[in-house]
């Protein structure tokens, strides 16, 4: 036990501030060699990006471990590098492997719902990197200026549990996607198993730590554990033959016009 409490108390930590690297790097080269970013849900830099900036700005009022810090610091810069290199190769409009890019853009309420303002859904790069800019500059702005606030309990105490409730959702969107299209493609396995790797050294971690982990921490990897074995779940299941991913495909072409999935689909 003292090895495994030794390994823990080192290891977990390097583990964690690493993370971001290993578990997205072979995604950001795939897609890059590919030249194609279908199948990939742009969800995910969303509430990864979402999640990191607030646990950035949490830290500042909780002083929780600097290892999560460094974490969430690291994550900013992989998930952008990621967006960067999704927005760039996304599928052409009407390409047949692009109904899938956005799980939640399906405007009828039996596959989804249309967004507000075809949020985080639209055809130019520029508007993602405004609202991330806006969005932390929001923060930054009550942080500096409304010290009244950004002191307060209350809306410390926010910041950190909205920060981690996003991140624990972060692999619906892609359960989402891969439900639709009763497939896998596009998503890499090593994705997937690095996150369960990271739910057991987080986990690991949040329990055994000295560092004071805050129960919102344990509480959302708890969840994010969940929604990550049925992603592997999924894996499984969709290699196993007994699903046609060409037979949803040609459904979901039947019932959305080809000029409204090519709108949705940017």
């Amino acid at each position: 036990m003292y090895i495994v409490s030794q390994l823990l108390e080192y290891g977990a930590p390097i583990f964690l501030v690493t993370s971001p690297l290993t578990s997205y790097t072979d995604q950001i080269l795939s897609i890059h060699r590919s030249r194609s970013s279908a199948g990939f849900s742009l969800d995910i830099p969303l509430i990864m990006l979402i999640a990191s900036i607030l646990k950035v700005f949490y830290w500042f009022g909780d002083y929780y471990s600097v290892a999560l810090l460094a974490q969430a610091v690291i994550m900013i810069g992989v998930q952008l590098v990621l967006l960067k290199v999704a927005l760039d190769n996304r599928p052409a409009p009407g390409q047949k492997s692009g109904v899938e890019h956005i799980p939640f853009s399906d405007a009828n309420g039996d596959r989804g719902f249309a967004r507000p303002y075809d949020f985080w859904q639209w055809k130019n790069a520029k508007p993602y990197w405004m609202f991330l800019a806006y969005f932390t500059g929001a923060l930054a702005f009550i942080h500096i200026c409304l010290p009244p606030i950004s002191n307060s309990t209350f809306y410390i105490e926010l910041l950190g549990y909205v920060g981690l409730a996003v991140e624990a959702i972060l692999p619906l969107p892609q359960v989402i996607a891969n439900h639709r299209s009763r497939s896998c493609k596009g998503f890499r396995l090593s994705v997937a198993a690095a996150w369960i790797l990271g739910d057991v050294m987080k986990l690991s971690y949040f329990f055994t730590s000295e560092d004071g982990i805050p129960w919102a921490f344990r509480l959302c990897a708890m969840f994010q554990c969940v929604c990550d074995a049925y992603l592997c779940v999924q894996f499984w299941m969709y290699n196993q033959g007994s699903f046609r991913p060409g037979s949803v495909q040609e459904r979901l072409e039947k019932e959305i016009p080809l000029e409204e999935k090519d709108i949705r689909m940017t």
